[in-house]
């Protein structure tokens, strides 16, 4: 489920203030909770700490975006730095133990980054307004991801998608990312997204057509389970901005990118 900021106030603020760095499966003080025998972090602050965390600032048309001289920026570049790193080295092992080597990439706000939709919501959520802005395909992409994701292909790592968006989303999912210049395995063999109408056998367990019980760490781990038991894949990397997209298994080394925008449990 996805919560707005001032339902994770308190967790989000700590990163922000500290401009923490997410690192390879590290945990943060993002993770900590609200001590309810104190005031939590005020709202207001946090917003303001948000907008210096991201460097925002509107472009000539008034978007929201964040700058490349940002704290986030800077965190970002040393994930990426030792995504790239790890990635040649594991991919080389993985092949070298006749394995085929595969990354996952969580989208919102992993490779596409939604912050113009959060600031002008005020960091809320509305599913309409959500799914306007997405079927816009038009948010730019989070700093490095869209080189990792071409990246890890030159080094004959397969790379697929797991995303909280729906069937109905794919089509603006799609051309999104090849805005932004994530034209890599794109279709449906390799992007997988919720479908409640119709959801796959592997989720049967939490999914039955027309009836969706899975929660975001049983719908991305049995994902990855699927294409590592069903299709012969090994995992070396997971990418999300949230512990859901990260939690379950099936993973090799995972990799917190930062988003004190939102929670999703």
């Amino acid at each position: 489920m996805r919560k707005s900021l001032r339902a994770a106030a308190v967790g989000a603020a700590c990163v922000v203030a500290g401009a923490a760095l997410y690192g390879a499966g590290a945990a943060t003080a993002g993770q900590s909770t609200a001590n309810s025998t104190h005031e939590p972090y005020n709202i207001g602050l946090l917003t303001k700490d948000i907008d210096t965390y991201y460097g925002t600032t509107a472009d000539a048309d008034g978007v929201y975006q964040a700058s490349p001289d940002s704290p986030y920026a800077k965190d970002l570049a040393r994930i990426d730095a030792d995504a790239r790193k790890y990635i040649d080295q594991a991919a080389h092992t993985a092949r070298k133990h006749h394995r085929k080597p595969a990354v996952m990439f969580d989208i919102d706000d992993t490779v596409l980054l939604s912050l113009d939709y959060e600031k002008r919501n005020n960091y809320g959520y509305n599913s309409a307004t959500w799914n306007d802005y997405v079927n816009r395909a038009d948010r730019p992409a989070v700093f490095g991801s869209p080189e990792l994701i071409r990246y890890a292909r030159s080094k004959g790592v397969e790379v697929f998608y797991n995303s909280g968006l729906t069937e109905a989303q794919r089509g603006a999912a799609v051309a999104n990312l090849k805005k932004v210049g994530a034209d890599v395995n794109l279709d449906a063999g390799h992007m997988f997204l919720k479908n409640s109408a119709n959801p796959p056998a592997y989720l049967k367990d939490c999914a039955t057509p027309g009836t969706w019980t899975c929660t975001t760490v049983q719908y991305k781990a049995g994902t990855r389970k699927h294409i590592e038991d069903d299709l012969g894949y090994t995992f070396i990397a997971d990418f999300g901005d949230q512990y859901s997209d990260l939690d379950g298994g099936y993973t090799g080394r995972t990799y917190k990118l930062p988003n004190p925008t939102y929670f999703v449990g």
